[in-house]
């Protein structure tokens, strides 16, 4: 495991000399059970996937930015190492991977019963888990036609056993695939006592179910996704019922509240994410009033315009200033390690699971499936708990095939490059990668549901996923300067591996160098 867990400050074999946690020997389910709690991955990708989407801007050079954050705007090797950076990401990640194989070898000396099965199950689902979140951070989509050639990531599944190669793409999803097969017919939630923090049996199929859907096994994904849903009518978040809360602080302790059915499986992670959306330090490329006012909450949308004419509910929920508007959804959780000086670490809470993405997944695996009807009725699902049912001038939509294809044919494409906010719509030209999207209904129903994951999605780093599913091409205005943009099959859409980690052997992300 030497190149996936090398760490600037550790050897390889010292690192493999010990437990992930300096346990002593696990040969009980107790000390399993306990070992599985390090499987998770406390650093997330979300901060820099955001800031490499089209969910910010360029508010202009009076404003304070973050070096980590222009980098990761301009699409820049990111070389710095604070929390939310390449490092940390892979470093962690790859901790995760080896305390899963670590309890994995423990337990395959141990009975093998229905309670160790639950936990050799929850095990392979972190490690997926975490394999899927590097592979989605620093390669590419998958693309069955490039599968073979597109770079993966070392895959370690033994303890102490050295993969020094990156492999393919093609390697790298098929060994999720079987880790996620392998486990889904063992999970249980009998030994898990705080559940929504770790893969119950709802997270486990959500999580296959998105895998399947990058995966392009739509088949699977709806499948999976109906595990979770059911089929009648879904349990979805309560949006309605935050109007009803004092604000910020309150919003955002419903979103991530445990006792909410919609959450499914919370990431914790040390991060500054929660923070970047409504702190001056981060004004200058952020969520700003163009990007809410054209492309996001308060876009020309099914369910309505602005802050008024709007029945989405989340449109009501903004807070901020114009450089920096946010829905409270992740807010930053401070631990106070010095009462004295006020310092300490800088915490998030992602709702990584939720009933409300897995039905956007059911409904875009039914889109590309040619199911329109069962992608309606999702999206309908969908409106009716994020829509209130009339507000000032605009009503909650029931959207049929005559509806989309009406609305749809009628909103301009956005332009590359983006020269004016007004140039600005919901409607960017697909490009998907390694599939084919029908022109007409099958492709307005993918517009809908895209922006209604941008929305769902929003903070959480999902959005770049989607960029680089769709070959979405998108512009970043910088002030000053010429516009970049990102194209169809972008290389920069695989973020550069950590330079210490390319210092010690692992082949790089290529980059095209006509790219800026």
């Amino acid at each position: 495991m030497a190149l996936a867990t090398l760490s600037v400050a550790t050897s390889c074999d010292s690192y493999l000399d010990k437990l992930p946690d300096d346990r002593a020997e696990v040969n009980t389910p107790e000390k399993a059970t306990s070992l599985l709690v390090s499987a998770y991955s406390n650093h997330s990708p979300a901060f820099l996937l955001e800031m490499s989407s089209d969910n910010v801007m360029d508010n202009g050079k009076q404003y304070t930015t973050q070096i980590n954050q222009e980098m990761a705007y301009r699409w820049q090797e990111v070389v710095t190492v604070g929390n939310d950076d390449p490092r940390s990401i892979w470093n962690s990640a790859y901790i995760a991977v080896g305390t899963a194989n670590e309890a994995l070898a423990s337990l395959a000396k141990l009975p093998d019963n229905a309670s160790n099965q639950a936990l050799k199950a929850e095990a392979l689902l972190c490690r997926a888990y975490a394999m899927f979140t590097l592979g989605n951070t620093f390669c590419m989509s998958y693309n069955p036609n490039k599968a073979e050639t597109f770079l993966g990531l070392p895959y370690p599944k033994e303890p102490g056993v050295s993969v020094d190669e990156r492999g393919t793409m093609k390697q790298l999803y098929e060994n999720i695939d079987a880790d996620i097969e392998a486990a889904l017919p063992y999970v249980s939630d009998a030994h898990l006592t705080v559940p929504k923090y770790h893969f119950n049996s709802a997270a486990a199929y959500a999580f296959a179910a998105r895998f399947n859907l990058y995966y392009l096994k739509f088949d699977k994904a709806k499948q999976y996704a109906d595990k979770v849903l059911g089929t009648g009518t879904p349990t979805l978040r309560d949006v309605a019922t935050y109007g009803n809360l004092a604000g910020v602080d309150d919003i955002g302790n419903a979103y991530v509240r445990s006792g909410e059915n919609a959450n499914l499986m919370f990431q914790t992670a040390y991060s500054i994410n929660g923070r970047a959306f409504r702190s001056s330090s981060f004004n200058r490329f952020n969520h700003g009033r163009s990007i809410v006012s054209y492309e996001t909450f308060w876009a020309v949308s099914p369910w309505g315009s602005g802050s008024s004419n709007n029945t989405l509910y989340e449109a009501r929920y903004l807070y901020g200033t114009n450089q920096t508007i946010y829905y409270p959804k992740m807010l930053e959780m401070f631990e106070i390690t010095d009462k004295v000086n006020s310092t300490g670490y800088a915490h998030t809470v992602d709702a990584a699971f939720t009933t409300d993405e897995t039905l956007l997944v059911r409904a875009e695996a039914n889109a590309l499936l040619g199911n329109t009807e069962a992608s309606l009725t999702d999206i309908n699902y969908w409106i009716n708990a994020h829509c209130k049912p009339v507000a000032g001038t605009a009503t909650r939509p029931v959207m049929t095939e005559a509806s989309l294809n009406d609305f749809f044919n009628k909103i301009t494409e956005v332009p590359v490059p983006v020269k004016t906010d007004k140039e600005r719509t919901i409607k960017k030209p697909l490009h998907p990668q390694g599939f084919t999207v029908e022109e007409g209904t099958q492709t307005n129903l993918i517009y809908l549901i895209l922006q209604m994951r941008r929305i769902e999605t929003w903070q959480q780093g999902l959005r770049f996923l989607d960029i680089k599913r769709y070959g979405l091409e998108i512009t970043h205005n910088l002030d000053g300067e010429d516009p970049l943009v990102f194209k169809a099959g972008d290389l920069r859409g695989a973020i550069q591996l950590p330079a210490d980690v390319v210092t010690a052997g692992l082949e790089p992300n290529p980059r095209e160098t006509t790219n800026k």
